[in-house]
Parts: C-alpha cells; sequence; structure tokens
C-alpha cells in the first residue's frame, strides 16, 4: 500500500536574524500543514556553492561567518512549542556525539514532544565542522566506520533506557553513496534522503532494493525521501517511489520566505 505524501521544511538557522525569527518561522512553518520540520547539524554554516552529478554539496573554502545555532538544543525547544509536526535534523553528524548520549537525548526529545521525533543520522561531511571544534575529520572510511558504529550502538541503547521512548523513533539516513551508505540504509533506515536527478534516484533506489533482499528486509518498510525542486519534477520522483519531499527554507536575506514551502504543500494536497 502506497505511503502517504508528505512535505518537510527543513529550516537552518543559517543567517538567522535571530533565535526569535526562527523560532517564529517554525511555528508558522507547522501552522502551514507541514508534515515534518527539520533543522540540520553544522556547528559552521556551509556556503553551498552548487551540486555535482551526485547531488553532493559544492561549498565556498572561505565562507563568511553567519549566524548559527545549535541542533539539538533546538530541537527541544520545538517539542515543546509545536504539536503536531514531527521533528528531527537532516541530518545528524555521527561523529559530534557519543552514541550511547545521543540514543538518550533522542529517547527525551521523543518524549518531551509526545512521540514525534525522527532520528536523522549521516557520516559527517563538512570538514570546517570539525576542525574548527576540535574533532578529528579522518577519511570518507573512518568517518563510514564511525557512523554504522553509532547506528549500532544507538540501537542497543535505546531499548535499554528507562523509561523507553514512546515509539520505535524512526531512524532518517541521508546519502546515496552506492557502496557504502546505501547498504547501511538497508540495515538501519525507516527513512532513506537521497539528492541528485530523477535517473540517479532510480537507480540508487535500485541498489537499495537489491540490498534489502540480500539481507531478507522488505523495501517497503523504508520511505524514500528527495530534495523539493518543482512540482513537475516531485511528479516524476513520486511516480518513482519518492513519498517525502524537502523543502529548503532559508534567510537569506534577514527573513525566512515560505513562498516555497507553500508551493509543495499545495502539490501535496492536489496528490490526495
Amino acid at each position: 500500500m502506497r505511503r502517504p505524501i508528505r512535505i518537510v521544511a527543513q529550516i537552518p538557522p543559517a543567517a538567522t536574524p535571530s533565535y526569535a525569527a526562527w523560532r517564529d518561522t517554525i511555528l508558522r512553518t507547522e501552522d502551514l500543514g507541514a508534515d515534518a520540520i527539520f533543522g540540520y547539524d553544522h556547528f559552521m554554516v556551509p556556503a553551498v556553492t552548487g551540486r555535482d552529478e551526485n547531488g553532493r554539496p559544492i561549498t565556498d573554502p572561505n565562507p563568511p561567518v553567519q549566524a548559527n545555532f545549535e541542533s539539538w538544543t533546538a530541537l527541544a525547544s520545538w517539542a515543546e512549542i509545536t504539536s503536531r509536526a514531527e521533528l528531527g535534523l537532516l541530518v545528524g553528524g555521527a561523529g559530534f556525539r557519543n552514541p550511547d548520549l545521543l540514543a538518550d537525548m533522542a529517547r527525551t526529545v521523543d518524549h518531551i514532544s509526545g512521540g514525534r521525533l525522527i532520528l536523522g543520522l549521516g557520516a559527517g561531511w563538512y570538514e570546517p565542522d570539525y576542525t574548527e571544534y576540535g574533532y578529528r575529520y579522518g577519511t570518507v572510511s573512518s568517518r563510514h566506520e564511525v557512523f554504522v558504529d553509532a547506528l549500532e550502538r544507538i540501537q542497543n541503547r535505546l531499548p535499554k533506557l528507562v523509561p523507553p521512548p514512546l515509539r520505535k523513533i524512526p531512524v532518517l539516513i541521508g546519502g546515496g553513496g552506492e557502496k557504502k551508505t546505501i547498504p547501511v540504509v538497508a540495515r538501519f533506515a525507516d527513512i532513506w534522503h537521497t539528492g541528485g536527478e530523477l535517473e540517479l534516484f532510480v537507480r540508487r533506489n535500485a541498489i537499495l532494493v537489491e540490498q534489502t533482499q540480500l539481507i531478507g528486509r522488505d523495501d517497503g518498510e523504508i520511505e524514500r525521501a528527495v530534495s523539493w525542486v518543482s512540482d513537475e519534477a516531485a511528479d516524476g520522483f513520486a511516480d518513482a517511489g519518492a513519498t517525502m519531499f524537502t523543502v529548503s527554507v532559508f534567510a537569506p536575506m534577514g527573513g525566512y520566505d515560505l513562498t516555497e514551502l507553500k508551493a509543495a504543500l499545495a502539490w501535496r494536497d492536489s496528490q490526495r
């Protein structure tokens, strides 16, 4: 049975005029009817100048310092001020926090929100986050090892917590690496978020189906999520199996513009 189409607003604190402006945007977004609201997990604001052929961000090597806030502290506050939308990060950096502690943090925010947390996790990619805050950046392979270890430890820790989470906290994994990331998605994810054009999504999705079959898992247990581009693009991704669409909401000129989010929500409603 097909999952319902869901629209997510990713609202990072990058360049926000104030915490109050960011907070107000979260509340406005829930009022508009977004199904989920995501932050990000960057200590330093990445200056993204484009995307490569695999959908990975291209960044300015000398980015300006911009206003920013820490992600998990904010999630706890969102859990208090909202009442309906699911909440999470797209995505948390696996190397930034002890995984057992992160499981406890997730469980706590899950309780604060009344069972609305989505636990987003990725291997990490933006080097200034690591170097500026004293973390070891390592290599793609070493960050991947940290990522898998974190997922295993979180999976083991959550059922030991007292009280336990209010529900099985959905795990969202971001990334499209065909040799490393997608097999991890098949093993751990409830939601998979990937970038790139439709043709790339279709190819990666076929690999995910193959990987779930190898471990005896039903790939239908995993929701497919992609970035919102337009109505036309969303039609193609939906036909290919995507049901979660993420709209990025930024504040480049001192205020958050929700125009694109409203368009995505209207498209969602037209699918029902």
